[in-house]
């Protein structure tokens, strides 16, 4: 087979090469009554996939007030203190050591926990008709502050940036399990059959720790895996032919060696990865009309351009992503996820001061501007949009300036998508190190996007060495508090 997911459709893959060749000239290896009986056979395999995934399309286990997600991730954790949890304490405290009257953490330096405290030197106000307190850095995320419903109780396990974002992730510290994007479309199937209905958006060139696992289906099908658009103008690679032919021709020869995929995969029962490789084939031939358009921003108005921040260096990388997140799930794509400094880059052990301001600064006005895009074109009510990294940072200082890892207790938002706007829920202690009232693990997150989708987290389940595996392992509860309709 061919190498490369889409490769069939860009590049010349000749049916010649995959023939035998005999006494001075080709003999397919293949008899045509075997071909038509299997090529039959495979077709029919396809329908039925199709009828399968629109069944679970169309009946959810539980009523769905979101049709998409778009999961705006932090990569490196931003500081919740700093960002969406003001504490006043901590700023009284600052330069004296952590109160006896807490817990020594283990934190991820190993020193943190016995060095004085460091007060955020931001400013913070209240926001829009529900008083939402929202500091300096992000002024046009304040601006939205009546759709936001701020979690400030999160909490998750990990204390280092691959096993948290796994976690943040997969539901665990450890490799190997199904991410959340995988759940969705394992439990609801593509909306849209040119078009992935799980979709990655870096906006720099390193990878998040752990790299493409954080999008992957660990022992599920490979299908069901997130497809990482590129930036630039060639979002999905080797997507169109070298040389442009007749599409019936395209479409014969990929018939052609579809039919020879499945042959090869018929004495290999059982393997996945080969039933992932020929759907993905199919994808990338059903791509090629719709995805050109859907990553093309020539339509869209200058005035919408400015809105997500292109006129501005600064915010132009960001804003093209939650442009390109929007434009998908206008098109039917089920779960984006934008990552914002991938590779780590909102890791702050020195200097927090200079970093969150440079990345508040990148992602303030296009996260902003896509709030507001979703709510003006009526989508907002169907999006499920999420803010968060993989744990917030600790109110003690590191190198003086710095902050820790902090998993003890953090703030994630969410909006639209049947959540309750204008709310606080949860807190953390006076200083904000540990979440101290109505506490939300990373399962509790993961059930209840999932909820907003349609899906009931204790059902979508999975058989996998012997054992039924669910989205949340053995735990999570839906935060039916932060919900229009629990």
């Amino acid at each position: 087979m061919c190498e490369s997911v889409t490769s069939t459709i860009g590049r010349s893959c000749s049916p010649l090469s995959l023939q035998e060749r005999g006494g001075g000239g080709v003999r397919s290896s293949l008899h045509r009554r075997d071909f038509l009986r299997r090529g039959g056979a495979g077709l029919g395999m396809l329908a039925l996939a199709a009828l399968e995934e629109d069944a679970r399309a169309a009946a959810p286990p539980v009523a769905a007030t979101a049709k998409s997600v778009i999961w705006l991730f932090m990569d490196g954790g931003p500081s919740h203190v700093d960002t969406f949890d003001p504490k006043p304490t901590l700023t009284k405290l600052d330069g004296k050591p952590l109160p006896a009257s807490f817990p020594r953490p283990v934190t991820a330096m190993g020193r943190t926990a016995h060095t004085p405290l460091l007060a955020s030197k931001r400013q913070f106000r209240q926001h829009g008709k529900s008083g939402l307190w929202v500091s300096d850095w992000l002024p046009e995320i304040a601006k939205q502050a009546d759709h936001l419903a701020v979690l400030r109780g999160c909490h998750a396990d990990g204390l280092n940036h691959v096993g948290s974002i796994c976690q943040m992730n997969t539901g665990s510290i450890l490799g190997g399990r199904p991410c959340l994007g995988s759940w969705a479309m394992y439990g609801l199937g593509s909306a849209r059959r040119n078009l992935p209905g799980f979709v990655v958006l870096l906006d720099y060139p390193e990878d998040p720790p752990g790299g493409a696992r954080n999008w992957g289906t660990g022992f599920m099908p490979s299908t069901h895996q997130g497809t990482r658009f590129r930036a630039g103008k060639t979002p999905v690679l080797h997507l169109q032919p070298d040389e442009p032919g007749p599409k019936d021709a395209q479409r014969a020869q990929l018939d052609f060696i579809q039919e020879l995929n499945r042959a090869h995969r018929d004495t290999r029962k059982g393997d996945a990865d080969l039933d992932a490789r020929i759907a993905s084939y199919e994808l990338a031939y059903r791509m090629q009309s719709a995805a050109p358009e859907a990553v093309d921003f020539a339509k869209e108005s200058a005035a919408t351009r400015k809105l997500y921040g292109f006129d501005d260096k600064a915010t132009e990388r960001m804003g093209r992503n939650c442009l390109m997140a929007r434009r998908l799930v206008e098109r039917g794509v089920r779960f984006v996820q934008v990552y914002c400094g991938s590779g780590s880059k909102w890791d702050a052990h020195a200097n927090v001061e200079t970093n969150h301001a440079k990345y508040c600064r990148e992602s303030d006005r296009p996260i902003a501007g896509l709030l507001h895009d979703l709510q003006r074109r009526g989508m907002l009510d169907s999006t499920l949009v999420v803010w968060g990294g993989e744990f917030g940072r600790t109110p003690m200082s590191e190198s003086g300036n710095g902050r820790d890892h902090n998993p003890w207790g953090f703030t994630t938002w969410m909006a639209g998508g049947g959540v309750k706007g204008g709310m606080t829920y949860g807190a953390t202690d006076e200083v904000g190190l540990y979440a101290v009232e109505d506490k939300v693990h990373v399962h509790d997150l993961h059930a209840t996007i999932l909820h907003c989708l349609g899906l009931d987290h204790k059902k979508v389940t999975l058989l996998h060495d012997g054992r039924e595996e669910r989205p949340t392992i053995n735990g999570g509860r839906v935060l039916t508090k932060i919900l229009k309709r629990g």
